[in-house]
């Protein structure tokens, strides 16, 4: 996590919106900012601190997957960064576009190579520096977002009843307008005129994007469990993207979960899109929270749209 804190009193002093506000409306209180460094030095430290959890070096890594919309550049590929970074020398590895669903993304990917026993080691991180594509004169979108970066580590097991069992990965562009970022791309190149636009800020309709979300985050959360013949009395954890808590609240209720088995940090980091879902699961395995053999559940929603849901037996 960046050091810099960015709080809700910080934000008064910026645009118009008050600490109330934000909580009521978001559940965040504050989020970090990084100040000095790119995505992938927030990528390397989280990797680096995976390493040393598991006891291995650099060198055994096969694989590296990074969930990010932010990369260090549009080439080479913020996974080819962090490798070089990180001293993993003998691994190879490619980004995943998918917003908020980055990580779920890369994870479901990054297991197929595990499945198929093409490799035994995958790196899968989530990390976004959220505050370099951020309006600070936009007060609706302004509050929402913050810079972070988390991992896990991928590998095989004999046991077929326990590692990620199931998921469910969704898309529909026709969500683009809703939730973008028009200047930069090969559509819309940098100029003068996309920079006086603020084409190179995200671009949010917060409340059609809520809308849908709240929807399809939940309904997804609830299919996983059907599908698998399970309800939320089976589930120890949900691990819900954070992006407001009033839709984490109606994906527990959908659920059927009590809001004590949702994992929950969005107060202090806001939304910091691939990095949500493995920070949370990051947080509470060092808490001694989240333990070998229980059941949880991910859910995200982003921008594309992009949703989807993993079941997850925990494994460490």
């Amino acid at each position: 996590m960046p050091e810099k804190i960015l709080s809700n009193a910080d934000l008064e002093k910026m645009v118009d919106t008050t600490d109330e506000w934000i909580r009521t409306r978001t559940g965040i209180r504050e989020r970090r900012i990084l100040e000095h460094g790119a995505t992938s030095d927030m990528g390397v430290a989280a990797a680096q601190q995976v390493l040393k959890n598991r006891g291995i070096g650099p060198e055994e890594i096969d694989l590296i997957v990074v969930g990010t919309i932010t990369p260090d550049m549009f080439f080479p590929s913020t996974a080819c960064i962090i490798q070089d970074k990180l001293g993993a020398k003998k691994a190879w590895g490619f980004d995943v576009s998918g917003a908020c669903s980055g990580f779920l993304y890369a994870l479901a990917a990054g297991a197929q190579f595990v499945e198929t026993g093409a490799h035994k080691k995958v790196l899968v991180i989530g990390a976004d520096k959220m505050s370099i594509i951020t309006d600070y004169t936009d007060r609706n979108n302004c509050i929402l977002f913050g810079d972070a970066g988390a991992a896990v580590l991928l590998e095989p097991t004999d046991d077929m009843s326990v590692g990620i069992l199931d998921s469910i990965l969704c898309s529909d562009g026709s969500g683009g307008k809703f939730l973008h970022m028009k200047g930069g791309g090969s559509l819309n190149p940098p100029t003068h005129d996309t920079v006086d636009k603020r084409w190179h800020y995200l671009y949010q309709d917060g409340k059609n994007v809520f809308k849908v979300a709240v929807i399809g985050m939940a309904d997804v959360s609830a299919e996983i469990l059907e599908r698998n013949n399970l309800t939320g009395n089976d589930v120890d954890w949900l691990v819900p993207h954070q992006a407001n808590l009033r839709i984490i609240d109606a994906t527990a209720e959908r659920m059927g979960l009590d809001k004590s088995k949702v994992m929950i940090n969005i107060d202090k980091y806001g939304n910091t899109t691939a990095a949500t879902v493995p920070l949370c699961l990051s947080e509470w395995w060092q808490a001694g929270k989240l333990k070998k053999g229980q059941t949880i559940v991910i859910a995200t929603f982003g921008a594309g749209y992009t949703w989807g849901a993993a079941l997850v037996k925990w494994t460490c």
